[in-house]
């Protein structure tokens, strides 16, 4: 699966109609949208993918989504949260409904990309850990898990996104408005903590907003990986 993704980024991306399979409501604002795509080239753990929304006077609205699922699993899964003033994320939460089609473009991506294969830390927060949980799925597979060290940050255990999934592989979960489950005192993610994740040689993964990705970056620097080998995915509002 790995090479035809390889082979597929080779291709010009195209819009495909993809059914919607799955509707899983996380919570109140987050939804599950998992997808059949007959002409999905595969993909690797980390990419994204676009997708587009046409209105019947023609305007369009596009958004982009990563990947929670892994190179194996022949359906899309993507994660959604519904913003208030998203023009993409309301559709998909409040109207969207199995047997649906949405249109979709990807794989997109080859470089914030994980082969399973060597080491490496990933650090993510908000909805920036769902790319992560797409390498920790690769790495399941493969029975490679032990190589990918995860740490991840948000508000509350509540608000982070594949929580209990994250939390019985073993990431080190930081909560900064309240004591984790794992009994971890509120707090931001430490030099101090992400040291002993860090493997000599291994790549750095870093997803979140963009003022999370410098503090990460920073930390990981600070925890002795050579930022040569840090790679950085960083998101933000929609225009």
């Amino acid at each position: 699966m790995a090479g035809a993704a390889v082979l597929g980024r080779l291709k010009p991306l195209i819009w495909q109609l993809c059914d919607v399979a799955e509707l899983l409501a996380e919570t109140p604002r987050v939804k599950t949208l998992v997808l059949d795509a007959p002409d999905w080239p595969g993909h690797l753990a980390g990419q994204h993918v676009d997708i587009r929304l046409t209105a019947e006077d023609g305007y369009r609205a596009q958004r982009s989504y990563s990947l929670a699922s892994p190179p194996s699993d022949p359906l899309v899964e993507l994660f959604v949260e519904r913003l208030e003033d998203g023009e993409v994320s309301t559709f998909l939460a409040d109207v969207l409904e199995v047997g649906d089609q949405v249109e979709v473009r990807g794989p997109i991506g080859g470089w914030f990309v994980w082969d399973g294969r060597t080491p490496a830390i990933a650090v993510g927060a908000g909805s920036g850990v769902v790319p992560l949980v797409a390498m920790l799925r690769h790495g399941v597979h493969l029975g490679s898990a032990d190589l990918l060290r995860i740490a991840v940050s948000s508000r509350t255990f509540a608000d982070l996104p594949y929580a209990d999934e994250l939390s019985t592989a073993g990431a080190l979960v930081a909560v900064t408005r309240e004591v984790a489950p794992s009994g971890r005192p509120a707090g931001r993610l430490t030099t101090a903590e992400l040291a002993p994740l860090v493997t000599p040689g291994g790549t750095g993964y870093i997803c979140g907003s963009a003022q999370f990705a410098e503090a990460a970056t920073d930390l990981l620097v600070d925890a002795s990986i050579d930022p040569a080998l840090i790679r950085v995915e960083r998101f933000g509002p929609s225009g």
